[in-house]
């Protein structure tokens, strides 16, 4: 088989694997792997993009997009609980 054509399914591939993995991102705690994933996929895929049209695109983009929301998000929620419970002394008061 041909290898231009092994990379370019192997980039589809990546970018579905990509959107597939930012959307379980979105999930709180265990989304966090799952979002880390999705973007070290994003660099795969956009350097296969670099050479070939890239026909699952706009699953590349809402993945890598929900990858960073919910890494940043849930991020967000346990600091904001770190800190409660560093100003609360853990007593939920």
């Amino acid at each position: 088989m041909n290898t231009d054509v092994e990379t370019k399914i192997r980039m589809l591939q990546n970018s579905m694997r990509c959107f597939v993995c930012g959307l379980l991102g979105l999930l709180p705690v265990i989304g966090l792997p799952f979002a880390f994933a999705a973007l070290a996929l994003s660099g795969e895929v956009r350097a296969g993009q670099k050479k070939y049209w890239n026909a699952a695109r706009p699953y590349w983009i809402w993945g890598v997009t929900c990858a960073a929301g919910g890494t940043i998000f849930w991020c967000f929620v346990v600091s904001l609980i770190i800190y409660h419970a560093a100003t609360h002394g853990g007593a939920g008061e």
